[in-house]
This record gives structure tokens, sequence and C-alpha cells, in this order.
């Protein structure tokens, strides 16, 4: 859906309250014509786990571990 904005003095657009201090991504394809995106931001010390291979093997960690009953405290 298009909707058309208008940007402030400043350079501003403002999208709406439910967008509020979300990371946005800003791609200019061409002078005047932008695609924004929504997502976050993983920092490089980070990235290590979305790697598929990594991944997969938390994942089955975490299932295991769910598995697995906690030890009672006398």
């Amino acid at each position: 859906m298009a909707t058309m904005k208008t940007i402030g003095s400043s350079g501003k657009i403002a999208l709406g309250k439910e967008y509020a201090g979300r990371h946005v991504l800003i791609d200019e394809v061409e002078r005047g014509v932008w695609v924004m995106k929504l997502g976050d931001v993983i920092p490089d010390s980070e990235r290590w786990l979305h790697v598929p291979s990594v991944r997969h093997s938390l994942d089955r960690a975490i299932a295991w571990a769910e598995k697995i009953p906690l030890a009672r405290q006398a």
C-alpha cells in the first residue's frame, strides 16, 4: 500500500508510533527512490551464532537441555 508522506524541514519523515525505536535499513536504489526494510542489527561478535551449521547445533543442544530435569536442591 502506497502512502504519501511529507519530508519536514529537518529532513525527517514520520512513519508512525508503531515503528518507534525500530531499526530500518534504507537502500537508495536511485536518486529519490528508497526501499525501506524493518530489521534488527546483529553485532559482529554474535554473527557466528547465525551460521546455519552453528544454529543447527545450538537448536539440538537447547532441545537436549530442555529434556534434562533440573537437579532438585535439598
